[in-house]
């Protein structure tokens, strides 16, 4: 298996992880305020905590791929080819009459 397949093995698990972990806490969520029964300041911060589970996991995740991205082209020696050309050094000189 080449690095590529790796990566992408690595990628497919990693969102895999996060998409089911997402639904977990989802279900978890839901199955809370069910059984709350129409408490609803219960409810609201049952739901709150599940939001903030839910984003953070997948913004942790998607901040680690793009580190981990990003410090691979990196390694590579694909930095080089990004950077900016150079501008001019000077401005051309104007004529006079």
């Amino acid at each position: 298996m080449g690095d590529s397949e790796l990566e992408k093995s690595r990628a497919r698990y990693g969102l895999l992880a996060v998409v089911i972990s997402n639904l977990a806490i989802a279900g978890v969520a839901i199955f809370g305020v069910w059984r709350l029964g129409g408490d609803k300041s219960v409810i609201v911060g049952v739901l709150t905590a599940a939001f903030t589970a839910v984003s953070s996991m997948t913004t942790a995740y998607l901040g680690i791929k793009a580190v981990s991205n990003t410090a691979k082209s990196i390694a590579l020696g694909d930095g080089a080819a990004r950077q900016q050309p150079a501008a001019p050094a000077a401005p051309p000189a104007q004529r006079t009459p």
